[in-house]
């Protein structure tokens, strides 16, 4: 069994941060992968970012080295650094921690910017 939990969303105002945790406890010794989602009102969700468990990491084209993901998938931990937010980052930010060939994941946390 595992658990996902994130935290850190929030209000924040456009040009602001945020930094967002996730923590992934359970039977998994290392995880494969961690990634981030997000999810806007009435759009599908969309992937984020990702880190390897070689550390090997991938940004989504939009992110434009606004975000920052770290972690350590080995402990189930990552966090995903938001700089620079638009009000189109507004959206639930999901936390997926890949294990071959299962995909767990956390509730979300919801973060929003105003313009």
């Amino acid at each position: 069994q595992v658990h996902v939990v994130e935290s850190g969303g929030g209000l924040v105002q456009a040009g602001g941060s945020l930094r967002l945790s996730c923590a992934a406890s359970g039977s998994i010794f290392a995880f494969h992968a961690m990634r981030w989602y997000r999810q806007a009102l009435g759009k599908q969700r969309e992937w984020v970012a990702t880190i390897m468990r070689d550390g090997t990491i991938n940004y989504a084209d939009f992110v434009r080295g606004r975000f920052t993901i770290s972690g350590d998938n080995a402990k189930g931990t990552v966090y995903l650094q938001l700089n620079s937010l638009k009000p189109e980052d507004t959206a639930v930010y999901y936390c997926n921690a890949y294990h071959a060939p299962e995909n767990y994941w956390g509730q979300g946390t919801r973060v929003t910017v105003s313009s």
